[in-house]
C-alpha cells in the first residue's frame, strides 16, 4: 500500500472510530474518546484531523450517506417502479437494533435542536430521500402502476417519516416491532397511498 493509501485508510478508520464514539458517548464526544475507539493517541487523531469538529462533521456525513447512496445504487437499474418502491422501503430500515448508522442518526437527531450544522445535515438527508421516493412514485404514476391517493411529495414525506419512526423503534428494541414488522407497516401505508398491493416476499 502506498503512503497515500495508508493515510486514506487511517482517515477512514478514524471516521469509523468517531462514529462509534458518538454512538457510545453522544454528540458531545471528546477527542480522547475518539482516540480510545481508534486505539491510537489523541495526537495521532489530530495529525489526520487537526480540527475535532471537522472530523465529527465528516463522520456524521459519511454515516448518513448510506441511506441515500445505497438506495440510489440499488434502484438505478430497476425499470419496475413497484420493485423500486419495495426495495427502497426495505433498505430504509435497520435490520437489527445494533445497526450503527441508524444508532448514529438517532444520536444526531437528539442534538439537532441545539446544533445548526447537525440540523442542516439531517434536513438535507431527509429532503434527498424524499426526492428519491418522489421520483419512484412519479414513475409509477406515469406508467399506470400507481394511483396516488395524495400528491407524490406528501406520500414521499410520509414514507421517510415512517422509516425514521420505525427505525427508532427497532433500535430502541421495541418488543413487537423488528425489521419484518416495520417493513410490513411501511408497506401497508404505501399500499394505501399507491393503490397497489406491492406483493413481494421479505428477504
Amino acid at each position: 500500500m502506498t503512503v497515500g493509501g495508508r493515510s486514506q485508510a487511517r482517515r477512514e478508520a478514524l471516521l469509523d472510530a468517531a462514529r462509534r464514539a458518538v454512538i457510545e458517548h453522544g454528540t458531545s464526544v471528546r477527542l480522547a474518546q475518539v482516540a480510545h475507539e481508534a486505539g491510537v493517541t489523541s495526537g495521532a487523531v489530530l495529525y489526520h484531523f487537526p480540527d475535532l469538529d471537522q472530523l465529527l462533521l465528516e463522520a456524521h456525513h459519511a454515516g448518513m450517506e448510506r441511506f441515500y447512496e445505497q438506495r440510489v445504487a440499488e434502484v438505478a437499474d430497476l425499470d419496475d417502479p413497484v420493485a423500486a418502491l419495495v426495495t427502497m422501503i426495505r433498505l430504509g430500515l435497520p435490520a437489527d437494533p445494533t445497526d450503527p448508522d441508524v444508532r448514529l442518526l438517532c444520536e444526531l437527531g437528539g442534538s439537532a435542536g441545539r446544533n445548526r450544522v447537525t440540523a442542516t445535515l439531517l434536513t438535507s438527508l431527509y429532503d434527498r430521500q424524499v426526492s428519491l421516493y418522489e421520483s419512484v412514485l412519479s414513475h409509477g404514476r406515469v406508467d399506470g402502476s400507481f394511483t396516488l391517493a395524495q400528491p407524490g411529495r406528501i406520500v414521499a414525506r410520509n414514507l421517510v417519516a415512517l422509516e425514521d419512526a420505525y427505525g427508532y423503534r427497532i433500535v430502541a428494541r421495541h418488543p413487537t416491532i423488528g425489521y419484518p414488522e416495520a417493513v410490513q407497516l411501511v408497506l401497508d401505508y404505501a399500499r394505501l397511498a399507491t393503490g397497489h398491493p406491492l406483493d413481494a416476499p421479505l428477504p
